[in-house]
């Protein structure tokens, strides 16, 4: 690999990781996501993001899904994942949750030109990445994927949101910071306590380095698998893909 192709790999994944995790979260946390969970039974609509975004690990504990999630209170993803899976069980919500991303790719994403190929590029990455250390990326790329193309790139751009957010998972953790506080040097207070921590939170002004540092590691083990897995000649197609994906979301 010439640092050329590396340097080219530093570009798209910068130019990529923003708009892949705004369709990712947007995919999760969808009001028509949660209102096709609710058509089936899972009518919290955070039961059903927990447990059908776990479940992709199999029929395991809260334990092992706070492991591979981090960032959130064990004691929240414990609740929550415990009741969304007592409603049909682990297969089912996670077989739901799959579903349900297909749905919404084809609200939202029939009209992308070129649709075909941005799937067939995003494909080639997602099936070719290295999965090691990273559980919940690989229980999700395991899942049955849509027939359409709408579906499936819904689909798709998920599951590469899962492998950037076990890369960054393990990168906080190789910084040292713990998942709590991984959040509080980023986005702050607010968000650990929708992540479910509970007050008093510690000063971490003194750890800022840790998120900075976390935060090049991600970015640099994204795009060393990125060139490892697709060829320099095929990286603006994938680029080009995903900003017609994300100038679709609503």
């Amino acid at each position: 690999m010439s640092t050329a192709d590396l340097d080219a790999a530093r570009a798209v994944i910068g130019a990529t990781s923003t708009p892949i995790h705004d369709l990712g979260s947007t995919i999760y946390l969808s009001p028509d996501t949660f209102a096709w969970a609710a058509e089936t039974g899972w009518t919290n609509p955070f039961a059903f993001y927990f447990a059908g975004r776990g479940a992709m690990l199999g029929d395991v504990s809260a334990d092992v899904v706070y492991a591979a999630f981090g960032w959130f209170a064990p004691a929240s993803v414990k609740t929550m994942y415990e009741e969304g899976v007592a409603v049909a069980g682990a297969a089912a919500v996670a077989a739901r949750m799959s579903e349900v991303h297909a749905l919404w790719g084809r609200k939202y994403l029939s009209d992308v030109k070129g649709l075909d190929d941005i799937v067939e590029v995003c494909e080639a990455l997602v099936d070719g990445l290295e999965g090691s250390g990273f559980p919940l990326f690989v229980g999700w790329r395991g899942a049955p994927r849509a027939k359409g193309a709408a579906g499936r790139a819904a689909q798709l751009v998920q599951i590469l949101r899962e492998w950037r957010g076990a890369i960054h998972l393990v990168s906080t953790t190789a910084a040292g910071l713990s998942p709590r506080d991984a959040i509080l040097t980023n986005e702050g207070e607010s968000q650990a306590k929708f992540f479910g921590w509970t007050e008093p939170f510690p000063d971490c002004s003194d750890l800022k380095h840790k998120h900075i540092e976390a935060e090049q590691m991600t970015n640099e083990l994204s795009a060393l698998a990125l060139s490892q897995t697709l060829s320099v000649d095929r990286f603006q197609a994938f680029e080009d893909g995903i900003a017609a994906l994300r100038a679709a979301m609503p």
